[in-house]
């Protein structure tokens, strides 16, 4: 038996079956697949159902896409131009597999493997246990079909999107707290020497502005706990310069490669983009 981490899939389908044959994944095999399941690729649609067939062997974080696709369905919000989800959307199972999706997790570890998984990252104002209780109050919001501390799931994705706070504080509450701590695991890549967030750089870091720094370059100043594997931004093609910050978005939907990483070997496997 063997564990694969595999990075965002965005609706590429045909590399995903194909990376599964190249790995010649069995029944007795499990994947972690790091967020980002649908949208910007042809067939966020069979990716789900796919993933969804395959759910016992599988751990999933979700990611920005996912959540904003659960935003469109469940919060009454519209596609964006260069949203793929048109047949998603129309599909006859659509709902339920939208109601799966959103039980998922924003963040995974595994003790015995020493390896946690993440969409974005983690910043590093926040210790391992504060990340999981933090992931853990969003993840209870949007699972749950009741709402908690008076926020339901339906609340959350009409109100998800916006880029303020950017900040982390204790004491935000409501709303602006959820919507914050979902922007850091689901959409951080780049911060401040503050710790705020900053949304507009996504390209690399050679043009990135000089008050900026990578997230993984201080979270991993104090990371002591394995393994972070993080998918969400295609622009480092797999290269941190940290030997446990482990970046697997390789840019599949972009015209590069999707990967796979084994947990137990460390072996790193890719399938060019079709």
């Amino acid at each position: 038996m063997a564990t694969y981490a595999i990075g965002d899939l965005q609706g590429c389908a045909a590399e995903f079956h194909a990376l599964l044959a190249k790995l010649n994944f069995t029944k007795q095999d499990r994947l972690w697949l790091l967020g980002d399941l649908v949208n910007r690729g042809p067939d966020s649609l069979e990716v789900l159902r796919c993933v969804h067939d395959m759910r016992q062997q599988c751990e999933i974080v979700l990611g920005n896409h996912d959540l904003h696709f659960l935003a469109i369905l469940f919060g009454g919000h519209g596609p964006g131009p260069s949203d793929t989800f048109n047949e998603l959307l129309a599909a006859p199972d659509v709902e339920r597999l939208a109601h799966w999706l959103r039980r998922q997790k924003l963040l995974h570890c595994d003790k015995s493997l020493k390896m946690t998984m993440v969409h974005a990252g983690i910043p590093p104002q926040w210790s391992m246990r504060e990340a999981q209780d933090l992931a853990s109050e969003v993840e209870e919001v949007i699972g749950s079909n009741k709402p908690i501390n008076g926020i339901d799931y339906i609340e959350y994705f009409t109100h998800m999107y916006g880029n303020e706070p950017n900040y982390w504080g204790p004491k935000l509450d409501g709303l602006d707290r959820l919507r914050v701590i979902t922007n850091f695991l689901t959409r951080m890549r780049m911060i401040d020497a503050d710790g705020a967030l900053d949304f507009a750089h996504k390209g690399s870091l050679r043009d990135a502005p000089e008050h900026l720094t990578p997230w993984y370059d201080l979270t991993a100043k104090r990371w002591k706990k394995g393994k972070l594997l993080f998918g969400h931004w295609a622009a480092l093609d797999g290269v941190t310069g940290h030997a446990d910050m482990i970046a697997l978005d390789t840019g599949c939907i972009w015209g590069r490669k999707l990967t796979a990483l084994c947990l137990e070997t460390n072996e790193l496997t890719s399938q060019d983009a079709l």
